[in-house]
């Protein structure tokens, strides 16, 4: 009787899901695969917003890190001393956080050009609290933000980026050494970027917006009578609303080549920091 008890206990001991190592390597394994998706969904402009909640965001990292080790090499986190391993965490959270900020400055071109557009109509004091900044921001740049994020999910651009990560430990392996001055180049000329997008989104409205104000001018000018706040501003309002309604169809487009272009930026960035 007690040697039939020793080999059941033998026998549980031997079952797969009762080893703890296996279990212990398997989770360092999700860890490190999930580094850097993880890091990327914090930092990116629709999924680390404040909208999204944080037990989704880690859920979805925990799924993707799980796809990531069924289709990519994940090392052997006992292959690593505790420098080594350190080493490799900020490594795959710098790339993750980078190639997010990156995509986030992109975004932020809407935001700037929502701002001057808001400035120029006298309409900076319709303002509210963003929860994605944190800080006040016009309506028009949230309107704006809020068209360009619609844009880029219908046209799958979330899908894209997050294949362009994934892909990305194909030929930058969880603890390789990227190229970081490529990394740092490619956020400075997404900065540049952003300048530029903004301004070929707000030029064609400010520069209605200043004729107007030019012709306000003039007239206020000859007619002294006519108080500059109490006509110059409703006519102001009314032309920047009357602008932003023909002008939709146009900043459509615009909006549909910056999601676009962001896309292909991230894409580009994570294939030139592996080979430099």
């Amino acid at each position: 009787m007690g040697d039939l008890a020793l080999s059941n206990l033998n026998g549980a001991g031997a079952l797969p899901g009762l080893n703890l190592q296996f279990l212990i390597e398997l989770l360092a394994g999700l860890f490190l695969a999930s580094l850097r998706i993880g890091a990327f969904l914090i930092a990116s402009p629709f999924f680390g917003g404040s909208s999204t909640p944080l037990q989704v965001r880690i859920i979805m990292a925990v799924l993707l890190g799980v796809a990531v080790m069924n289709n990519a090499t994940v090392p052997d986190w006992q292959s690593f001393d505790a420098l080594i391993g350190i080493q490799v965490i900020m490594t795959e959270l710098a790339i993750g956080i980078g190639a997010g900020l990156v995509l986030t400055i992109w975004f932020s071109a809407v935001l700037l050009a929502g701002e001057k557009i808001a400035a120029s109509a006298g309409l900076g004091f319709a303002a509210q609290i963003d929860p994605d900044s944190g800080g006040q921001t016009p309506v028009i740049s949230k309107t704006f933000s809020l068209f360009l994020t619609v844009i880029f999910l219908s046209s799958n651009g979330h899908l894209l980026v997050l294949r362009a990560v994934a892909d990305s430990y194909v030929y930058l392996p969880v603890g390789a050494m990227p190229a970081f001055p490529v990394l740092i180049q490619s956020g400075i000329a997404a900065a540049g970027s952003m300048f530029f997008a903004a301004s070929i989104i707000m030029l064609p409205l400010t520069a209605f917006l200043v004729a107007i104000n030019l012709a306000i001018g003039v007239i206020t000018r000859s007619a002294p009578q006519l108080n500059l706040f109490s006509f110059g501003f409703p006519i102001s309002m009314l032309a920047i609303f009357l602008l932003l309604y023909l002008w939709v169809d146009v900043l459509g487009g615009a909006m549909d080549d910056l999601a676009h272009a962001a896309v292909d930026n991230i894409q580009q960035l994570l294939g030139l920091i592996s080979n430099g």
